[in-house]
């Protein structure tokens, strides 16, 4: 059984210092917002504690409550109990096997954060970093998994946009199976959104998110366009008497195109919801089922997972996936192995290299990320082209799914940090991976 351990000890006052210089570099949150991780572990705050609990420990999605810090540091654990979601079935078949060969030595592995002063431990920065819970695979064994605040080993936690990854390998076997063109116009499959900014995209260019269309992602609440499609959606609640659609079919087409399509990377969630749409259109069955059917079903997966829907009944792809832990590294372990695990060939190879191809280095440098230099986008998958081949499905305030097929390792993680954009985050996530897949890869001494 996973064990709960605690990082060295450090002041909340100097964890103080060092969140807000972080806010300030990156502008995710204020200073007031954030804490030291142990000052908000979510157990010891006794949210929703009591029936009921004292009025100041209730959490509510009504007044988005659940999404504020330091109460997402609970709620994330816990997404099922405000939202509505559908079921993606685990199936029948028997879980498949994780070997234990738990690793002591991980917690000491040290590394240097990007534009850092001094070398961190890996145990410091699980816990400083808001981890609920992280599982590292190598070799398919598991060697280090631990949890902490609310989270459980047998607990979904939300993944946010780690479940992109998921529907673009979906899209992928599509197109291997010769089902959707990637360069057919996305009206072939959805003619609805003719009048829209994605109307004259092709398909790929939604999986490679090169589409222009007029929309600000924002996790700050200063973009409109990003404030509409919360309404539309209902994913982190609702203000009364907002107008605008209610639902994702009725939104998209509303979103007007800005530019010309192909000529840069610009991330932006409703691509991905678009390219649901045409998975519904073209396989006839709702986007999540198609998950289960073809992923999820043959992994050999612990439990169910869940995703949110709108009104309507509509998976939100680009956000919404909940799911145990242990089955988000399976996943990885599939992609690790080439589409192959538990037994089966469940994406074909071809799709896998493909993914871990990338697309346009040119296109994806327009967007800027500092701290994703020679990277690229592609099917939804961020790609390093790196000496390890790295590749990863990446998600707000901390949810990874981190694949290093050189150095046969996996990293899946949950975390509740109060930064929503990696580039807040990955200044000690992306060395510190790094510095465990090394440590992995030394030879056993003698």
């Amino acid at each position: 059984m996973a064990r709960r351990m605690l990082a060295p000890m450090k002041t909340a006052r100097t964890l103080a210092c060092s969140i807000v210089v972080l806010s300030s570099l990156f502008g995710a949150a204020s200073a007031d917002e954030l804490a030291d991780a142990r000052a908000t572990d979510p157990i010891a705050l006794q949210w929703m504690v009591g029936s009921p609990p004292p009025a100041d420990k209730i959490i509510r999605y009504e007044d988005s409550s659940f999404y504020q810090f330091p109460q997402r540091r609970w709620s994330f654990s816990h997404w099922r109990e405000f939202v509505p979601t559908i079921a993606v079935p685990r199936g029948s078949g028997s879980t498949s096997p994780l070997p234990r060969a738990e690793r002591e030595d991980l917690d000491a592995v040290t590394f240097m954060p990007i534009g850092g002063s001094a070398p961190m431990t890996w145990a410091r920065i699980r816990r400083w970093d808001y981890t609920d819970g992280i599982v590292i695979l190598h070799k398919g064994n598991i060697v280090y998994e631990r949890y902490f605040g609310a989270l459980t080993a047998e607990r979904p936690h939300i993944a946010f946009s780690v479940t992109k990854s998921f529907f673009g390998t979906l899209a992928a076997m599509l197109i291997a199976e010769g089902k959707i063109d990637a360069k057919a116009p996305v009206t072939r499959y959805v003619p609805e959104l003719a009048g829209s900014g994605f109307g004259d995209a092709t398909v790929q260019q939604v999986l490679d998110m090169t589409t222009a269309i007029d929309f600000t992602e924002s996790y700050a609440g200063t973009s409109p366009t990003m404030a509409a499609y919360r309404q539309a959606t209902g994913l982190l609640g609702r203000k009364p008497g907002t107008p605008g659609p209610k639902s994702l079919y009725t939104h998209l087409p509303t979103i007007p195109k800005s530019g010309a399509h192909g000529e840069a990377f610009r991330y932006r969630t409703p691509n991905v919801d678009v390219m649901a749409w045409i998975i519904a259109r073209v396989t006839g069955k709702n986007a999540a089922e198609v998950l289960q059917e073809r992923i999820w079903s043959r992994i050999g997966a612990e439990d169910d997972a869940f995703i949110q829907v709108d009104d309507t009944g509509v998976p939100l792809a680009g956000s919404a996936l909940n799911a145990r832990l242990r089955d988000m590294a399976r996943f990885g372990e599939l992609m690790r192995l080439n589409g192959r695990f538990n037994g089966q060939q469940i994406i074909p190879a071809a799709v896998v290299e493909s993914i871990r191809g990338g697309a346009s280095h040119e296109a994806f440098a327009k967007a800027g990320y500092a701290t994703l230099p020679g990277w690229t986008y592609h099917d939804f998958w961020w790609v390093s082209h790196n000496d390890h081949g790295v590749f990863s499905a990446r998600g707000i305030h901390g949810q990874a799914i981190y694949v290093d097929p050189k150095a046969e390792m996996v990293i899946a993680r949950f975390a509740s940090h109060p930064i929503a954009g990696n580039t807040g985050i990955d200044p000690n996530s992306l060395p510190a991976y790094r510095a465990i897949a090394e440590k992995l890869m030394e030879k056993a001494r003698p």
